[in-house]
C-alpha cells in the first residue's frame, strides 16, 4: 500500500473512493458537509433514512453522487464527539480502508477534521496523519508469502490518500514517519508468522545484516564458539538439544558516543518445544513465534536510527531454538551464567530467562545505563493479566513509568507488576546461588525477579512480558490472526522521548 498525501477538497477529489466522518447524532464533519453540498443533501438524507447511523466504526458506501468527482462516497462513523479519542481514530482508518469496497484502488480519507480528544488537548495534524499510515497498513497486512495462491480480494486499496486542502509540512512529516513506524511493524509481524524452519537463528541473524547495511549500523552476529568465549554458560544451556545453531546478534547505533545508553534486549527463542519438560501438542505450533521479543527489537532499530538520535542505541537479539534431544538440558542440570551465578534447571521450558539472563549480563557490560527487555516469557503473564496486556517489572519507578507512558502513548498497554522481595526466596535451592522456576503462585513476578540477579542495580532495567499480545488469537482491534509485533511501537516511542530527555 502506498501513504501519501493529496491535495484536493473532498468533493473535487479525483480518486475512486473518499471517506468522511460522521458523528453518531448526525453532526457532520466539515468535509462532509461540503460532499452532503455539493450532492445537494445526500449525505443528511442518508442519516435521516437511518441507513448511516454514525455509530463508531459503522460505514455508509454511497456510489454516484451529483457534484462529487469521485465515483464513491464512504460515511465514516465516529461515535459520540466527545469520545472520540486514539482508539476511535485508529478504528475509523480502518473502518475506512476496509469499508471501500473491492473495486476501489485509491481512496482518500478526509481526517484532518476528525478532532481527536486528548490529556492535552486536541492531537495536531503530525500525529493525525502518522496514525493514519499506521492504522492503514495495519488493515491490508498479510502473512501469505508461503501461499501457492493469495487472496487478491484482501488487500485493499492500492493507494491511500490523506486528503489536504492545502499543504501542511507537519502533516507530510507526521505521514512520513508514520509510513516507517508501519513497515517496521509489518516486518515484526512478518517475522513472528514465519515458520520455524525458515526463521531459525541464522535466518534472523542474515536479517539483522541486512538491515544493518542498509541503515549503515554496526552489526555483530556471535556463532556458538563465541556465545561460549563469553562464558555464557546459561545460554548455551538452552540450545545443547538442537541442531540449529545459536547467535547473539549485536546491532550498534553509535550517535553522539561510544558507549550504548540504551540497550534493546529481545527473547529470540525460534521454536519452544518446552526441552525435556516438554509442552502440550495441542497449540505448540504457536512457540514459533516465541521469538516475537526478538522480532519487535529488531523492528524497532529499524525505525529508531531514521531519525538519528543523538545517543548510542543498541539492539541485543538472543536467539535459540529449544529442543529435546539426547544433549538437551535436563531438570536437575546446574549451569553457570556469565556473571558466575550458579543456575538450577528445575523446569527446561523455563528457558527465556536463561538466554535473557547472559544477555542481559553482556548489555550491561558494554555501558548501557538503560535496558529494556522484551519477552513472551511466562504464561503466568497471561493468567494475571489477559491476552492484551503486558506486563513491565523494573527496579527504577521513574525508568519503568516512562516505558509504561511510551506504550500508553501508542496503544500498546502495558501495567506495572512488582518485583516482590518476599518472592525472592521462593527462588532458593540448596545446590546452586538460584533456581529457574519459582514454583506455581506469582510466575511472571519471579521470572522476574531471576532477571533481576543478573542486571547491576545501577543500571536502569525494565523487563516486558509480552506473552499476551505478542499473539492475536483473532478479531483484536487491527490485528489479522497471528503475531501482532507488540512492542515495536512502545520502543521506538520510548527512543523519542528518550531523545527529548
Amino acid at each position: 500500500m502506498d501513504i501519501s498525501t493529496k491535495l484536493a477538497s473532498a468533493e473535487t477529489a479525483k480518486v475512486d473512493c473518499v471517506a468522511v466522518g460522521v458523528y453518531a447524532d448526525g453532526e457532520l464533519t466539515p468535509a462532509a458537509r461540503r460532499i452532503d453540498l455539493a450532492s445537494k443533501g445526500a449525505v443528511r438524507a442518508a442519516i435521516k433514512s437511518g441507513d448511516a447511523t454514525g455509530k463508531r466504526g459503522t460505514t455508509l458506501l454511497l456510489r454516484s453522487l451529483a457534484g462529487v468527482a469521485a465515483p464513491r462516497v464512504l460515511l465514516v462513523g465516529l461515535g459520540k464527539r466527545e469520545e472520540f479519542g486514539d482508539k476511535a481514530f485508529g478504528e475509523a482508518v480502518r473502518a475506512a480502508a476496509k469499508g471501500a469496497g473491492a473495486g476501489t484502488r485509491e481512496l482518500a480519507i478526509a481526517a484532518t477534521d476528525w478532532i481527536v480528544k486528548a490529556g492535552n488537548g486536541p492531537r495536531d495534524g503530525a500525529w493525525q496523519a502518522r496514525q493514519l499510515a499506521i492504522a492503514a497498513r495495519e488493515t491490508v497486512f498479510r502473512s501469505d508469502e508461503l501461499k501457492s495462491k493469495k487472496d487478491d480480494n484482501a488487500t485493499g486499496p492500492a493507494r491511500v490518500h490523506l486528503l489536504l486542502e492545502k499543504r501542511d509540512a507537519a502533516a507530510e512529516r507526521g505521514l512520513h514517519e508514520g509510513v516507517a513506524i508501519a513497515n517496521g511493524m509489518a516486518l515484526a509481524k512478518r517475522l513472528g508468522n514465519l515458520p520455524p524452519n525458515v526463521c531459525t537463528p541464522t535466518f534472523l541473524g542474515e536479517q539483522a545484516r541486512k538491515l544493518a547495511k542498509e541503515f549503515k549500523l554496526g552489526v555483530d552476529v556471535l556463532d556458538r564458539k563465541r556465545i561460549e568465549k563469553l562464558g555464557m554458560g546459561a545460554f548455551l544451556a538452552v540450545t545443547r538439544g538442537s541442531a540449529e545453531p545459536p547467535r547473539l546478534i549485536v546491532v550498534r547505533y553509535n550517535g553522539a558516543g561510544k558507549a550504548a545508553p540504551i540497550a534493546l534486549v529481545g527473547k529470540g527463542i525460534t521454536f519452544d518445544s518446552g526441552g525435556i519438560s516438554i509442552k502440550p501438542a495441542a497449540g505448540m505450533w504457536e512457540m514459533k513465534g516465541d521469538m516475537s521479543g526478538a522480532a519487535a527489537t529488531l523492528a524497532a532499530m529499524a525505525r529508531i536510527v531514521r531519525e538519528k538520535p543523538a545517543f548510542p542505541v543498541s539492539a541485543f537479539l538472543c536467539l535459540a531454538e529449544n529442543m529435546p534431544d539426547s544433549r538437551a538440558q535436563r531438570p536437575g542440570d546446574i549451569y553457570r551464567a556469565r556473571n558466575g551465578k550458579s543456575i538450577h534447571v528445575d523446569n527446561t521450558d523455563a528457558e527465556g530467562r536463561l538466554v535473557l539472563a547472559d544477555v542481559l549480563t553482556y548489555a550491561a557490560e558494554t555501558g548501557a545505563t538503560h535496558i529494556v527487555d522484551l519477552a513472551t516469557l511466562t504464561g503466568a503473564c497471561i493468567v494475571a493479566l489477559g491476552e492484551h496486556v503486558a506486563g513491565a517489572m523494573g527496579r527504577h519507578e521513574a525508568w519503568t513509568r516512562q516505558v509504561r507512558d511510551a506504550g500508553q502513548a501508542v496503544g500498546e498497554e502495558i501495567w506495572p507488576l512488582p518485583l516482590h522481595g518476599e518472592y525472592r526466596k521462593l527462588l532458593d535451592h540448596p545446590h546452586a546461588d538460584i533456581n529457574n522456576i519459582g514454583g506455581r503462585w506469582g510466575g511472571a513476578i519471579t521470572a522476574g525477579i531471576f532477571l533481576s540477579e543478573f542486571v547491576p542495580e545501577n543500571v536502569h532495567w525494565v523487563h516486558l512480558d509480552i506473552a499476551g499480545p505478542a499473539m492475536a488469537t483473532g478479531g483484536w482491534r487491527c490485528y489479522a490472526k497471528g503475531f501482532t509485533g507488540f512492542g515495536t511501537r512502545t520502543l521506538i516511542e520510548l527512543a523519542r522521548g528518550f531523545a527529548k530527555a
